[in-house]
Formats: C-alpha cells, structure tokens, sequence
C-alpha cells in the first residue's frame, strides 16, 4: 500500500508537468504576486481544513522565509483567527468566513489565493467573488475539474487528481514553486 501511493503522488505530478496551461498558470500567478509585492501590496490566502493548513503553510513561507533570510513578504492566511472565524460562522453563517474578510483587506493591487480541492466550497467563492469586487486579482488552486471556482478566479491551476489527498499534494509542491521563484526574483539567488 505504501509504494501505491507515493506511485499516485508521483503520477499526479507527472500529469501536472505535462499540462502547459497549468505550468503557464503557475507562472502568471508567481508573476503577479511578485508585481504585488513590488507595488506594497499584500497577499491573502483562504482555505478549509488542510487546504487551510496549506494557506498557512504558503503564507508563512512568504512572510517569513523560503530558502534564506530576508525581509518579510506581506502575506497572511485568512483562518489563522479562530475567534473571529466562530463569531461570523455563528452570526452570518460559515460561508461568510472569509468574504468578510476579504471585504475588510482585499485591495486593488492585491492577490487573493483561494484553496479548494473540490472548487466548490462556497466560502472561498465568496470570498474570490468579495475580493475581484474589491479589484484584488484572485487565483484559484483547485483539483477534479477544477470547480466553479476555476469558472471566477482570474486564474487556476487545477491538480489533475480527484484525489483529495494528492490534490493537496500538489497544491503545496505548486505553492513551494511560486515561493521560491517570488524570493528569487524579489531577492536574487542566494542559495
């Protein structure tokens, strides 16, 4: 059973490698956020469950560091407040989460990253849709065909999977790509 799945893991890159939309997509959403960053924008990312855990994840590595010390990068993952994220699930509903706050810090200039193995979860098309409203450039990570999500981001890179663990696989080795190639060009190889 182990060498099946890390056999699964590795098909599913071997599809995404081979997919050119999803490699220029790749490319145009690194492009952007490096363009945002420039601008003194801010990166927002959202989530549910580990595709959460993965908005962190890719957020931290921004703001923090990816492959060496430098100056922080804005980014910030919209489910790092458990507060906040019970009081609108309780007051407005779960699907409110994260459209609120991408009503209070989404910008014209800004990225938003909404994660979705599905992409249907109506809490990021919400937000994706609050966030395009606000004149943020949205970009969608999803899996299976991609979602209705992929239907209203400005961009998506689809994991070719409807495996939702591989999915989640891929999304963090894509998430890892664009890091380093935002610290790269924003900062120069110091590797």
């Amino acid at each position: 059973m182990i060498e099946k799945k890390i056999i699964e893991s590795i098909e599913v890159k071997q599809l995404l490698l081979k997919d050119k939309a999803a490699i220029e997509a790749i490319n145009v959403a690194a492009n952007k956020i490096i363009s945002c960053f420039g601008d003194g924008k801010s990166v927002w990312l959202c989530g549910n469950g580990g595709s959460a855990a993965d908005a962190q994840h890719i957020a931290a590595e921004l703001s923090g560091r990816f492959y060496f010390n430098r100056p922080p990068l804005p980014a910030e993952a919209f489910s790092v407040n458990t507060s906040y994220i019970t009081a609108v699930a309780n007051d407005f509903g779960f699907e409110y989460v994260f459209k609120r706050l991408a009503d209070a810090h989404c910008r014209k200039g800004d990225v938003l990253i909404g994660i979705s193995t599905s992409g249907n979860s109506k809490n990021i098309i919400k937000a994706i849709e609050a966030a395009k409203d606000n004149g943020t450039f949205t970009i969608a990570l999803t899996g299976n065909k991609g979602g209705l999500i992929s239907e209203i981001a400005d961009i998506s890179i689809i994991a070719p999977s409807a495996d939702t663990p591989r999915i989640q696989e891929t999304h963090i080795l894509i998430g890892h790509i664009i890091c380093e190639i935002v610290e790269t060009e924003i900062f120069g190889n110091k590797k």
